[in-house]
Formats: structure tokens, sequence, C-alpha cells
């Protein structure tokens, strides 16, 4: 099994778009990662947890899974950093590998001393880039595909139905 856990506000104030919707609506910018990591999960198989700060949203340690994504809003005073690595030493194991997102140097150099494999928020983002437009291709194929004959024909009879079509006989 592989596991990302992912730096939240980290990756949002990385991403050139998240980055743009947090300034006007940091909300919105948490829930298009969570999309955008769904996605990921979904394309990759990979259990993605994303950890977010409590200090933008104050009060209690809140976990909840949104398209079967783990969202963990830290308790307060305490760090996403602080959770992730509690959580890399916690799920590391055999045959467990997992990967931490964060582009904080300290960060991926303490996790990647827990036995986590680091990726740079930047990876992160052309790996998503690349899976949202392989998901875009299988989508347009698919609509070609339903666009075209549900019957397969022989060249030969193809033809034939063609010339019948323009009104050659």
């Amino acid at each position: 099994m592989e596991i990302l856990l992912v730096d939240g506000y980290n990756m949002i104030g990385d991403w050139p778009d998240l980055r743009i919707l947090r300034d006007k609506d940091l909300a919105a910018a948490r829930d298009l990662l969570v999309d955008k990591m769904a996605e990921y999960q979904a394309y990759t198989g990979m259990r993605v947890i994303i950890v977010f700060d409590a200090h933008y949203v104050p009060g209690t340690e809140t976990k909840f899974k949104n398209y079967r994504i783990e969202v963990i809003f830290t308790k307060e005073n305490e760090s996403a950093d602080e959770r992730i690595e509690k959580l890399a030493k916690e799920l590391k194991n055999i045959r467990t590998k997992v990967h931490v997102a964060t582009s904080d140097f300290l960060e991926q150099w303490v996790t990647f001393g827990l036995g986590a494999l680091r990726k740079s928020a930047r990876e992160l983002a052309i790996e998503v880039n690349q899976i949202e437009k392989r998901i875009s291709q299988k989508v347009d194929d698919m609509q070609n595909e339903r666009r075209s004959s549900s019957l397969l024909l022989s060249e030969e009879v193809a033809e034939i139905f063609e010339k019948w079509r323009r009104g050659d006989r």
C-alpha cells in the first residue's frame, strides 16, 4: 500500500491556481485541492491524507472524509508538520510506502529520516496536471468511441453503406 501525506496549505501556497483562489476564498482553495487529490487518489490508487494547520480554522481537531480523501485539521497549537511527522511514523511499515508532499525543506528531511519518501509541491502539481490531462483524454476518447457506430462492420460493408448513404449505387 502507498500513502501520500499532503501539507494542504503548503500546496495551496505553491500551486498558482490555488494561490490565486486562496487570495479570494480560502475555503474554495481547500475544496479545489481536495477535488484534485481525489482525482489523484482515484487514478493512482494511493491513499491520500491532506493535513491543514489549525491556525486557519480555530477550534478542536477535526477529521473528515471527502471523496474518500482523509482531511485533517490539526488541533490548536499543533502544526501540520507535526501531524505529518506523527502520521509518517505511525503509518510506515514493511508493507506501506509513505510519501510526504511538501516544499518545506526541513519537513522533507525530517520525514525522510522517518523513512518517508519526499515529494515537492511542484512535483505533485506536475503529476496532478499530467493525470488531469490523461483523464481528460480518456473521457474524450470514450465520447468519440460512443459517437461512432456501435456495430462493428468490415471495411467492405462499411464502404457499401457509405455508397448507399451518398446515393452512389
